[in-house]
């Protein structure tokens, strides 16, 4: 009768099924999917052979399974001391597993971040990948891959392992598969990558997002020396893998400002383009021949430039001269191939409207049409380049810089050291171009390999010079420094404490340089850990004598020595479209263990339901738009609990009036 909070958080294999229930109503019958109705809806109606193209590895089965199933007695901790400016910012650091954090954020984050980027391990023989435990039999542990080497949750995959890139493999597509549910309609992820997987990682990103959904791949000019331990040919290259969510939602915008050599300059201070501008009217080979002269696209142009004035004619011939306005001062315009007049670029109430927009250039009997924007579209080959560009109006020195070299450098000025903290870092110059491709300066942008932060860094600044309000959200596994590493020496003992000092620093040397203590430069840190929650009662599996509980009651409902605050975002874990930013108040009128999250969800921890309470939560004006109560403190009276809500029903709907509010209430 009364619904519970549940346990799981991810219901992945539910949520498909229910897609293509709505695609296909007669492949899914009692919620279950019958195949062969699926494969006639397909067209297929015969036995289709085995061999198939595919890209397969061992442990790929069970690596796609690892990643529909949920994530049982884990929950997200809050860490204020670590925060900053905790109570006002909307950016998230998380420390732990990212296949954990992913599914954790399900349910938070779906459908809501539209752009995902990461700086995944490239799988050199040298560097870590995730151990991720699968579940099998035996036989299929003797066969497939998938059964981490030891109990650590990362570990080196060397290349003298005889699965080497099935490693790899398992880690990425469990993780690509969760990270796409977190992904809006317009979403792009870019996955930075080098030689060594690059294949293999477009044929898996091709199965996980659609072949039909990639959209570049971009070469970075990361050295432009080179490397010289390179082999044959020296790499001055990493790439950029790019994919939509969906290819037909996904925008880009032109983000890379022109060179000044490239731009006029007309009497109104428009730039507009020295060569390549589009011809409207005048002598071309392109367009059709006139064939209906009351078309819209056919018009000669009479423009007299002394007084701005403009008129339209339309004429049958090219010898059809309105010498009157000739003697008026005015040019004539007209365009032709040959003998014949051809079409106009523009129906005649276009072109009108840039004439009075002064988005027009008379030239050379040819009428061009202004390029008012000083961006163009970024190119597939991302090259390290210095050059004077218009930026809003103004000449100013522009650097586009990808350079690791420069991003190392960037890191000691930071930390104030000339030692080396994190190797090969990503340049902030990077992620900047990627995110002003996409519409918008309103969105998250997550990145679940952060490493040494870098993507912070670039959201805070972007939005410092553009007056964005993007947050982000980033995860890393708090990965042990080596003792003899620069880093260690200086007091950082992990990634993580590595990556949150950065940010900190970053924040504040952003703001002195931009004057600028607006943009957001806080972060809420939160950590993977055990449950708060005893989702099956003690009381049930007769763990607990009930006499005890008297004394201590949230034995029955939690672990020992949790407190309130983490219980409440376990709970909203649970929560769809509830960003984990949000506030927590604690309504002290109300009792010392009832809390307001997001203005919306009230969760009361209280032990004991009683009438002043009840009255006292009815009351709330807004309305929340759930409730959520123990049920040990109802200590398993229905009849208590069922009076209790018909009460509060009432109240609401005494203190709402007409307005007649819709709220729920869950149990714990």
């Amino acid at each position: 009768m009364y619904k519970k909070i549940a346990q799981q958080i991810n219901d992945v294999v539910g949520d498909n099924v229910k897609k293509l229930a709505r695609l296909f109503p007669s492949a899914v019958k009692d919620g279950e999917v019958d195949f062969e109705a699926l494969k006639e809806e397909l067209g297929q109606f015969e036995e289709v052979g085995s061999e198939k193209y595919e890209l397969t590895w061992a442990g790929k089965k069970n690596a796609k399974k690892i990643a529909q199933e949920d994530v049982f007695g884990r929950t997200l901790k809050f860490i204020p001391e670590d925060s900053k400016n905790a109570d006002t910012t909307e950016n998230l650091y998380i420390e732990g597993d990212n296949l954990e954090v992913l599914k954790l954020l399900r349910q938070n984050y779906y459908g809501s971040i539209k752009m995902i980027y990461i700086d995944p391990p490239y799988n050199t023989g040298n560097d870590f990948i995730y151990n991720d435990t699968f579940t099998m039999s035996k036989d299929e542990s003797d066969t497939v891959e998938g059964i981490a080497d030891s109990t650590e949750r990362y570990t080196i995959n060397s290349m003298s392992k005889n699965r080497f890139h099935a490693r790899w493999l398992n880690m990425m597509f469990s993780r690509l598969n969760v990270a796409k549910d977190l992904l809006t309609n317009d979403g792009i992820v870019f996955i930075s990558i080098d030689d060594n997987e690059i294949d293999n990682l477009i044929k898996v990103c091709n199965e996980v997002f659609g072949e039909e959904n990639f959209v570049s791949l971009l070469s970075v000019e990361i050295n432009p020396k080179g490397r010289k331990n390179s082999r044959y040919i020296s790499v001055s290259n990493d790439y950029c893998l790019i994919y939509a969510k969906d290819i037909c939602s996904g925008y880009f915008v032109e983000n890379i400002p022109k060179n000044i050599k490239d731009l006029s300059q007309d009497e109104n201070g428009n730039y507009v383009h020295n060569s390549g501008k589009r011809v409207l009217v005048g002598e071309n080979s392109f367009n059709n021949v006139v064939t209906n002269y009351n078309a819209p696209k056919h018009y000669t142009v009479y423009y007299n430039s002394n007084i701005g004035e403009i008129k339209l004619k339309k004429e049958r011939t090219l010898e059809e001269v309105d010498e009157e306005l000739i003697a008026k001062g005015f040019e004539r315009y007209c365009s032709y191939n040959g003998d014949n007049f051809v079409e106009n670029t523009y129906t005649n109430s276009k072109f009108l409207e840039l004439f009075y927009e002064q988005k027009l250039e008379f030239k050379n009997k040819k009428i061009y049409e202004k390029n008012m924007s000083t961006t163009i579209r970024l190119k597939s080959m991302l090259v390290n380049r210095d050059y004077e560009a218009v930026v809003n109006g103004k000449a100013v020195n522009f650097s586009l810089d990808y350079k690791t070299t420069s991003a190392g450098t960037a890191m000691k000025e930071l930390f104030n050291t000339e030692d080396v903290y994190f190797s090969a870092p990503k340049n902030v110059g990077l992620l900047k171009v990627l995110m002003t491709l996409l519409d918008g300066d309103d969105f998250y942008v997550l990145d679940f390999f952060s490493g040494s932060a870098t993507t912070a860094e670039a959201v805070m600044e972007q939005n410092m010079i553009d007056g964005g309000i993007r947050k982000y959200i980033l995860v890393q596994w708090a990965e042990e420094i080596n003792e003899k590493q620069a880093s260690y020496r200086a007091g950082f003992k992990t990634i993580c404490e590595l990556g949150k000092e950065r940010i900190r620093l970053a924040g504040d040397k952003l703001q002195k340089k931009y004057s600028n203590d607006s943009t957001d430069i806080g972060f809420k840190v939160f950590r993977v850990a055990d449950t708060n929650i005893k989702w099956n009662s003690l009381m049930d599996l007769g763990q607990v004598d009930v006499k005890q509980l008297e004394y201590t009651p949230d034995l029955v409902d939690f672990m020992a020595d949790v407190n309130d605050v983490d219980i409440v975002y376990e709970v909203m874990l649970r929560q769809r479209d509830v960003a984990l930013s949000e506030s927590i108040e604690l309504l002290s009128d109300i009792g010392g263990r009832t809390y307001l999250y997001a203005s919306s969800f009230l969760v009361c921890l209280e032990t004991e339901i009683t009438e002043e309470l009840v009255e006292k939560i009815a009351a709330i004006d807004p309305l929340p738009i759930k409730f959520i109560f123990r049920d040990s403190a109802f200590k398993d009276d229905i009849a208590l609990k069922d009076e209790t809500f018909r009460k509060m029903r009432a109240l609401v709907e005494r203190n709402s009036g007409e307005s007649k509010p819709t709220y729920t209430v869950e149990f714990i």
